[in-house]
């Protein structure tokens, strides 16, 4: 599914800027609705497999939020709602499993355990598309709606092509291109977002397995671990991620990326469960605070009518992180250990900090 996002966020952005967010975020909510219909009413492995093809390419819903949350003028503004974004993914990292788990033991039927939580989902993507229909207006103004002076052909390369992402190709080629400075600014920032995320989500996808191995944990237990981890999450993002200064988002970022290095080694370390928790409490605290900052940092890149584009492009790289973190540190966990893929790992969160370093130096200059 992160590899589908990776290819429809810049897409969905990029439409976005041309025929407005609430349209494509109309579009991609009947999506998911449509998913979580075929996964209710699945009986084969093949149309549940179709079911994930539709939720992924439409989870550029997420992109497309992000774009309006970036279309807000006030620098506070859109940090506090790229904050409350966050606070959403945590409680619904939270609580989303817990209803899910609920519905499903109360099937009657133990073969079609599956759709009571996929029946909660359907109304779930019902409330959301009766709230975008009802409540949301639309927040690019007509006069901000952008034009691309590339062909079609090389404006869809630019959007599918991993080297034209990280460069942010998509964005130069508008008629009001970024400045240079701006520009060497985004690709950092896309980088530290790409390099944080692969090497964090290695690490919290073999975290389950370090927990099962090491202290047996069963399911129940999983389940308070990960309930314990989003509500720190929930309770930064809300109390302390939103009131950061647009001025110190980078050296927050900075200092949420050196807590997560003795977050992890202490995992490595840890064989009990007081070591265990003060190493999850760091994590916490560094996964509330880079996403939305670094997002936040991002979304005051571009025009008006390139924002739907930018953010786009960075929910891709995010995604593609996502997908090639947890194949490349399960290897490492199932060759090497698990103490050595959480030391090694943590050691590599130094690369996001040298390139923060690098685009401070830039600013200096």
């Amino acid at each position: 599914m992160y590899f589908l996002e990776f290819l429809s966020s810049p897409v969905f952005g990029a439409a976005s800027d041309h025929h407005g967010r609430r349209p494509l975020l109309l579009l991609t909510t009947v999506g998911v609705m449509i998913s979580y219909i075929l996964w209710a009413v699945s009986r084969s492995f093949s149309v549940f497999l179709l079911s994930r093809v539709v939720g992924g390419v439409c989870k550029g819903s997420v992109s497309l939020c992000a774009a309006i949350i970036a279309d807000l003028p006030c620098p506070k503004a859109r940090n506090k709602g790229m904050a409350m974004i966050g606070v959403a993914f945590s409680l619904g990292f939270t609580l989303g499993p817990i209803m899910g788990a609920y519905f499903a033991l109360r099937s009657a039927d133990a073969e079609l355990f599956y759709q009571g939580p996929a029946l909660l989902a359907v109304l779930f993507s019902i409330a959301d598309l009766m709230f975008i229909l009802l409540m949301l207006p639309e927040t690019l103004h007509k006069d901000s709606k952008g034009s691309s002076d590339s062909s079609g052909v090389q404006v869809v390369g630019d959007l599918l092509n991993p080297v034209a992402l990280f460069n942010f190709s998509a964005v130069t080629r508008t008629k009001e291109p970024p400045s240079k400075q701006q520009m060497h600014s985004l690709k950092v920032l896309g980088l530290v977002y790409f390099a944080y995320l692969f090497f964090f989500s290695g690490l919290e996808f073999t975290l389950s397995f370090l927990t099962h191995q090491r202290f047996q944990f069963s399911s129940m237990q999983q389940g308070k671990m990960y309930f314990f981890i989003g509500i720190a999450m929930a309770a930064f993002q809300g109390g302390y991620a939103r009131r950061i200064k647009p001025s110190w988002q980078i050296q927050t970022v900075r200092m949420a990326i050196l807590s997560i290095i003795p977050a992890f080694l202490l995992i490595a370390v840890a064989w009990n469960l007081v070591v265990l928790y003060g190493g999850l409490f760091l994590y916490s605290f560094a996964a509330a605070i880079v996403v939305p900052c670094l997002s936040a940092q991002v979304s005051g890149h571009g025009t008006a009518s390139q924002k739907g584009t930018v953010m786009g492009i960075l929910r891709s790289l995010g995604a593609l992180a996502r997908a090639l973190g947890p194949v490349v540190a399960s290897s490492v966990y199932w060759l090497a250990g698990a103490e050595t893929c959480f030391v090694v790992s943590s050691a590599f969160f130094t690369v996001p900090l040298l390139l923060l370093g690098c685009l401070e130096r830039r600013k200096e200059d």
